[in-house]
């Protein structure tokens, strides 16, 4: 596997100086890199991709002391708990990397200072970060990583199917009817369930909740001794629905199945199938699956801004897991979302994808979820143009919310703080607040004091314990309902 050295270009060199005079980044890096942590952390990933894998079990490069869990699946002494919630879950990837969770292997490779021109030059003022490098990342993101949307996209008509009202609670289903005409045999469309206290007088702040399938995502936690973490997070208490409601605030959801299926099949049906009239993508930049979601999540606001109940000036979005990924792609590509929650979002999210730790690069190279052009980064993750410091940069000046989970080791939650740590210096060249820290907090405490915020909190892959800590950090920025 070639891996090229940070020093490769006079461009690099130059960039590599400017990372380093920056305190917030020199911090950064200290923080993530041990001493002489990076050589071990290349060799881990020294592994050229390969056509004929040996079984998992014989595999020497398999991590020792793993065990089979179930499929392809293994965990090592970390083990599950009595509630079936998964620690460690290593997996092999189809260039025959494997999980890693060592921390001193975890950082082989400087993160790219989002305050570097791709020329090599420092941005010093609000200006130059509008006018020139916000675009640079933007086109980056867009081009090698999520895939750029085509033009000109199909018209979308709104009509509200039904209107009702009981228990206090006002509910709209909202259908976006997506013209397609081009290609019949496509039929994508946008589904939105909006819920508004049934008294409000006027426009209220809405939280949009992306959630898969073609449906209404539960309002209530599922049944089961799995459904939520032991200790306090177990505890039962309102639903995020009813929390935001308390907050005399909308709260809707952004179905993503009727949109966009969320497989490689899916591709030639939905939004891409309908643009592309069937067939397969054939233009490596072209959209996956995750920009069609922000795609349909933007004509969404298209609709707010026509509901005489929906603030369309104070409008977030909120998503888990994938859907994490989704919405920090969405509003970092959208500056119409005035907060983004992104709950557990991993690798193509919030955490960094130069970081080798739980999922990586390698894991989701050949997903639907990106564009064709990410997959050439499997195994050659220094060659990619930008990261997800940058990502969550392209946010600013508007808050951020970014949790993981303490039993959610795959989600990578260190790397997500250290990602929202690189994006601080352009919080700061904005005016803004970063997070005001280099370290990480304890489990379940939160950090809410700038427009950069982060929580981890004690239990597994969810976003249900850290909705009362994000809508904390959100009424600083929404006005109060009634």
């Amino acid at each position: 596997m070639h891996h090229p050295t940070p020093e490769a270009s006079p461009t690099r060199r130059q960039a590599r100086s400017a990372t380093r005079a920056r305190a917030g980044l020199f911090a950064l890096a200290a923080l993530a890199v041990p001493a002489g942590a990076a050589a071990d952390g290349l060799a881990a990933l020294a592994v050229a991709p390969r056509s004929h894998l040996p079984p998992a079990a014989s595999d020497p490069l398999r991590p020792p002391h793993t065990r089979v869990l179930k499929g392809n699946i293994w965990t090592d002494d970390a083990g599950v708990d009595d509630f079936g919630n998964l620690y460690n879950q290593y997996k092999r990837s189809s260039v025959g990397t494997w999980s890693n969770y060592d921390e001193t292997k975890a950082n082989p490779f400087p993160i790219p200072d989002p305050l570097v021109l791709n020329d090599g030059s420092p941005v010093t003022d609000a200006a130059t970060w509008w006018s020139r490098r916000r675009p640079e990342i933007l086109d980056a993101f867009s081009t090698e990583v999520y895939g750029r949307i085509p033009a000109p996209t199909p018209a979308v008509s709104w009509t509200v199917a039904a209107d009702t009202a009981a228990g206090g609670v006002r509910t709209k289903t909202i259908v976006g009817r997506i013209d397609n005409a081009a290609y019949p045999a496509a039929t994508p469309e946008i589904d939105l369930t909006l819920s508004l206290p049934a008294g409000a007088a006027g426009p209220v702040p809405v939280m949009v909740v992306v959630a898969g399938g073609g449906g209404r995502r539960p309002a209530a936690r599922p049944a089961g001794p799995a459904a939520a973490p032991p200790g306090p997070a177990r505890t039962a208490g309102p639903t995020p629905l009813e929390q935001v409601l308390a907050r005399g605030w909308g709260y809707a959801v952004f179905s993503t199945g009727s949109l966009q299926a969320d497989s490689e099949a899916g591709l030639n049906r939905g939004i891409i199938g309908l643009m592309n009239q069937g067939r397969p993508r054939s233009d490596p930049a072209a959209w996956g699956t995750l920009t069609a979601w922000t795609w349909g999540l933007s004509r969404a606001i298209d609709y707010f801004e026509t509901d005489p109940q929906a603030d369309a000036k104070h409008l977030g979005v909120e998503g888990h897991s994938r859907w994490g990924k989704t919405a920090l792609w969405a509003a970092a590509s959208d500056p119409r979302w005035a907060i983004v929650f992104a709950s557990c979002s991993g690798e193509g999210g919030a955490k960094l994808f130069r970081r080798n730790f739980g999922e990586t690069t390698d894991n989701i190279a050949g997903s639907s979820w990106m564009a064709a052009n990410f997959r050439k980064y499997a195994g050659h993750w220094n060659d990619l143009p930008v990261d997800s410091n940058e990502l969550i940069a392209l946010v600013a000046p508007r808050p951020a919310f970014i949790t993981g989970a303490t039993q959610d080791p795959w989600s990578d939650p260190h790397g997500e703080f250290l990602a929202e740590v690189g994006a601080g210096p352009v919080y700061r060249l904005l005016g803004r607040r970063d997070l005001g820290t280099t370290q990480p907090p304890p489990p379940n405490v939160a950090i809410l004091a700038g427009e950069l915020g982060f929580r981890e909190h004690v239990g597994p892959h969810t976003d249900l314990p850290d909705w009362p800590a994000f809508l904390e950090f959100a009424a600083r920025y929404f006005p109060p309902g009634p």
